[in-house]
């Protein structure tokens, strides 16, 4: 591993990659931490959470304490709460009677936030970072370019914490076809015009997005009449898991009986458990049946198809539309669908930042090329050093089911946060939960 050896002009306790929520709710608790001198920065010129998935009634699928700080601080002035009561809109929201918040409103309350924090600087990308040392001790060295002079600086901090977020995911063997009428379901309110332009539209894909923008197409359908078709491999149109003892699997309870399993275990358990955080809403699946219902009255059907356990395997292009080569897993049937539009729900993945290049062997990977994370999210690295590098949902495989979960930001960002100060500045309890999911204090051990 090479050194770079400069003078820095200043260093910074922590720098923040990306702001997304997470960062943005460290960035907001750090903000009453004195002594701890953070920046962090983002490409995109301000802040904007899934802006083409901000279909008018779509919510969070979290309570409204799922903000950036309630679940570490109540009281913090970046609450969703005090945000309301700053936009004399809390009485709107105590007669709204609504846990769950509209997501067009959430990014404007993430907005309201980062406008407030200083911290927080957008237009600038992150090109670089690399280990540097001074007199013995580490550094690291993160160079940034503004993304409208182009201009690059340097910035040393004794911590990074990387929070770039998830990337929409698009299956290899169709990345090929992306354009104006085969596109992700990520970039939806962008291209939408391209769907009622058209004669046929079809949505791939089992979560919540493919969903959401299924129904938004559904109420669209009467005035533009095209034909619409939603395909998914899942074995059905199934539900998220959200019974009051499921939701408990979004605790740092859970999160600690995960994170001590064998990773041959985990890796077992997870694929198992995407109804916890894959599925549908509840609410979302009614209100299209009941759309669904009422077109159907008096025998008028809407042309409508709707088909579970059926696998895309290719997407061709034909002289006046597409061409998808589907197959029915079940039956081991295959078909042809012809749709002039299709747009692939096919969920996001974690990536490995470019910017890790410099430093990528000095961090520690598993046998399938993904992060190695302590309990405190620290990356694990070959360097005996303090210099922590952080890691915000990238460890869905350590951590499990409630890596992406915006309930769950506070809590990491608090654990994060007591790392840095060395003290207990949010305090992290360690029951949380009526349930026990390893061997509890009454159980005695047997042998088998």
């Amino acid at each position: 591993m090479s050194l770079i050896r400069k003078e820095p002009e200043s260093v910074f306790d922590i720098i923040g990659i990306g702001i997304g929520p997470f960062n943005l709710g460290l960035a907001a608790l750090l903000d009453s931490v004195p002594e701890l001198d953070a920046v962090f920065f983002e490409k995109k010129q301000e802040f904007d959470w899934h802006p083409g998935m901000l279909i008018e009634g779509t919510t969070l699928q979290v309570p409204f304490l799922a903000d950036l700080v309630s679940m570490a601080d109540v009281k913090s002035r970046f609450s969703f709460l005090n945000y309301l009561q700053e936009h004399k809109r809390l009485y709107h929201f105590y007669f709204l009677e609504n846990f769950k918040i509209p997501r067009k409103e959430y990014n404007h309350y993430c907005r309201w936030t980062a406008d407030q924090l200083e911290e927080c600087r957008f237009g600038k990308e992150v090109i670089d970072v690399a280990l540097f040392e001074l007199n013995g001790e580490f550094l690291y060295e993160v160079h940034v370019r503004d993304t409208g002079t182009e201009a690059v600086e340097r910035y040393f901090s004794k911590h990074l914490v990387i929070g770039t977020g998830t990337q929409p995911f698009v299956p290899e063997h169709l990345r090929s076809k992306l354009g104006n009428t085969v596109f992700h379901s990520s970039q939806y309110l962008e291209k939408k015009h391209y769907c009622l332009g058209a004669k046929s539209v079809t949505v791939i894909g089992s979560g919540q997005s493919a969903a959401e923008v299924f129904y938004d197409l559904v109420k669209e359908q009467s005035k533009f009449g095209f034909k619409l078709s939603w395909f998914t491999r899942s074995k059905g149109f199934f539900p998220m898991e959200y019974s009051k003892l499921g939701l408990e699997y979004f605790s740092p309870d859970y999160i600690h009986f995960f994170y001590n399993l064998p990773q041959d275990k985990k890796d077992e358990i997870l694929p198992e458990q995407d109804l916890l955080y894959k599925g549908i809403s509840a609410k979302t699946i009614a209100d299209i049946y009941d759309l669904l219902y009422e077109r159907s009255v008096a025998e008028e059907m809407p042309d409508v198809q709707l088909q579970s356990m059926t696998e895309v395997l290719d997407i061709e292009e034909r002289k006046d539309a597409w061409s998808l080569r589907c197959l029915q897993w079940i039956k081991e049937e295959a078909f042809e669908h012809s749709s002039d539009v299709v747009i692939l729900g096919t969920g996001y993945r974690p990536g490995i930042p470019g910017f890790l290049s410099g430093i990528k062997n000095l961090i520690c990977w598993d046998d399938r090329g993904r992060y190695q994370v302590t309990r405190d999210y620290r990356l694990k690295t070959h360097i005996n050093t303090p210099n922590a590098i952080f890691v915000q949902n990238g460890e869905l495989h350590t951590h499990g089911v409630g890596a992406p979960d915006l309930g769950l930001g506070a809590y990491r960002n608090s654990v994060i946060v007591n790392y840095l100060a060395g003290r207990e500045v949010y305090p992290v309890h360690e029951k949380n939960v009526f349930q026990t999911f390893g061997l509890g204090k009454k159980c005695v051990t047997i042998s088998v």
